[in-house]
């Protein structure tokens, strides 16, 4: 899908309505329930409301709807409010939460039941939904659905007062149990949950649901466009049915788009807690998380998820987007920011016969081809090198094109080498690889005109830093793991993540500022990682490696 404005339905309904003059200020809000880490399509719903905000000179408030205290938590609220910072996004004012607005709807479920449209409904959870009726049947009307508004209010009291258990009563809207949307056969507003708040403590033992809730909240706070995914489209009714029935503020309208789905990924909450409760992953931030933290930590750039969001458009429909796409975000904008630097995953000694074995040359280098504003990089060179095992034969036909004995190959910002022999331990496993430096193929073509075969990465065996790497990969091997017989878990990608623990890099990346990106060059994209990379110790994540390696064109 190309990134025009046309892409986005939701901008053509806000500038018809501010230019008929419906709306004088656009506000939006971005309403997480703290009962998990973002993740991908949490990004998109980010870019999209603070995005219409932004172009719109708007504002877009941050609001948590913590009606849910029995999965809710402050290490998810601190974990979003981190994420939405981390794209980039401002939110206007203070954060807002649900719960402060909790005397106001208690109000208002009162003002229903005063007014005949609210009653408290004994019914247990099995006999409700034996009401409710089905998809193709009408619901019955509960036995308590006639009570007298005085006793109601009596009840209500009662159960804001912690007299009654949890499950034994609920309060209902009273609206139609034979309306075709199943959304409208009188839904409940609120429960009895005797569980500790995490911003109001124990003040309350009744909670409101979130369809309740999440209307009066926005006109509460002057929403204007209250923007959520298509499964909210059957709820809408509901939702107009408060605005209407209440003495709101004002009058919000609600708004629908086809949420993120991607391949690859799974994005349900339920799903991702179901990998790090079971140990496949280690935690919400693992770098093979579709969490937004997991992207952060494996090196996603908040630019990079930015331009996807654009370029996956804004629309009505439902859709699978290629993971690729965001992938190709990524290669593209590290391919234009990230510096490069050397790095070999499966070390090989390389000893260099004709050069002074006390020498040290440090070669300045750009640290990217065409970004002068990044500066120079230092290159230690010295008599023993490493090079990667898989750059090198004994023999070889003509296609491989790194060392061979006989043959010569550059080493990348440095010489030309030729390699002679190898040196074999007891059991007949190379060590060292012999070689020599041709003299005067600093960043020149040989003499002789002998051309070196092609070109390898090396690190200085003196200078460098020994490195972990972690290379990861995409977690499931199926391009639809949410989808068929299979259970999600039996599609994990055995080789999602391996672990190289004596890589060897050039010195200045293991000076590098966690969360650094780089291009190891001929290797992939890297990022120090955010949490255990250290100057004595180094660890870096693979991003992303150089092309794409599952051809999911």
């Amino acid at each position: 899908m190309e990134n025009t404005p046309a892409s986005n339905f939701l901008q053509s309904i806000i500038a018809e309505d501010i230019s008929s003059g419906r709306v004088q200020e656009v506000v939006t809000r971005f309403p997480p329930e703290p009962n998990g880490y973002l993740h991908i399509g949490h990004a998109k719903s980010i870019s999209v409301n603070f995005g219409l905000a932004e172009a719109n000179g708007g504002r877009c408030n941050l609001r948590f709807d913590d009606t849910n205290p029995e999965k809710e938590s402050q290490e998810f609220i601190d974990s979003i409010l981190e994420d939405v910072r981390w794209l980039g996004y401002q939110w206007d004012g203070e954060v807002r939460y649900a719960s402060s607005y909790f005397q106001q709807l208690y109000a208002w479920a009162m003002f229903l039941v005063e007014d005949g449209k609210a009653y408290v409904c004994d019914l247990n959870a099995e006999q409700a939904r034996e009401y409710r009726g089905t998809l193709t049947e009408p619901g019955r009307n509960s036995p308590y659905r006639e009570r007298s508004v005085a006793e109601n209010l009596d009840l209500l009291a009662r159960m804001k007062a912690g007299e009654f258990d949890e499950g034994s009563k609920v309060l209902r809207a009273k609206i139609d149990m034979a309306a075709p949307n199943m959304n409208m056969r009188d839904p409940i507003l609120y429960r009895i949950r005797k569980v500790a708040h995490h911003q109001t403590g124990t003040d309350w033992v009744i909670y409101p649901t979130y369809d309740f809730a999440h209307g009066q909240e926005d006109a509460i706070e002057g929403v204007t466009h209250s923007v959520c995914t298509l499964e909210f489209a059957d709820h809408r009714p509901l939702y107009e049915w408060f605005i209407s029935n209440l003495p709101v503020s004002s009058q919000p309208r609600q708004f629908e788009f086809g949420r993120l789905n991607a391949s690859y990924t799974v994005t349900s909450k339920r799903k991702l807690k179901r990998l790090v409760d079971d140990g496949m992953v280690q935690g919400w931030d693992d770098p093979r998380m579709p969490t937004i933290a997991g992207m952060r930590r494996r090196g996603f750039t908040p630019a990079a998820i930015r331009h996807f969001c654009d370029m996956i458009g804004t629309t009505r429909g439902e859709g699978v987007v290629d993971i690729a796409m965001l992938e190709h975000a990524i290669r593209d904008d590290l391919n234009e920011n990230a510096p490069r630097g050397m790095c070999v995953l499966n070390p090989l000694k390389v000893v260099l016969s004709n050069y002074p074995e006390a020498q040290l040359e440090q070669l300045s280098v750009p640290a990217h081809p065409s970004r002068e504003d990044l500066g120079q990089r230092i290159l230690p060179f010295t008599r023993e090198l490493y090079i990667d095992a898989e750059d090198f034969r004994e023999e070889a036909n003509k296609k491989f094109k790194r060392l061979v004995l006989g043959k010569r190959v550059r080493l990348r910002n440095a010489y030309v080498i030729e390699a002679d022999g190898v040196e074999l331990d007891e059991a007949g496993n190379i060590v060292a690889v012999l070689a020599h430096l041709i003299p005067g193929t600093l960043g020149n073509d040989p003499e002789d005109g002998v051309k070196p075969k092609g070109v390898i990465q090396w690190v200085s065996a003196r200078e460098g830093k020994c490195a972990t790497v972690r290379l990861y990969d995409r977690l499931f091997n199926d391009v639809a793991p949410d989808k068929g017989e299979s259970d999600f878990m039996d599609l994990i990608n055995p080789d999602s993540l391996q672990v190289v623990t004596q890589a060897w890099i050039e010195p200045a990346l293991a000076q590098a500022a966690a969360e650094q990106n780089f291009q190891f060059e001929r290797v992939g994209y890297f990022v120090a990682d955010r949490y255990d990379h250290s100057t004595d110790a180094p660890v870096f994540n693979r991003t992303i490696s150089l092309r794409d390696t599952w051809n999911s064109g």
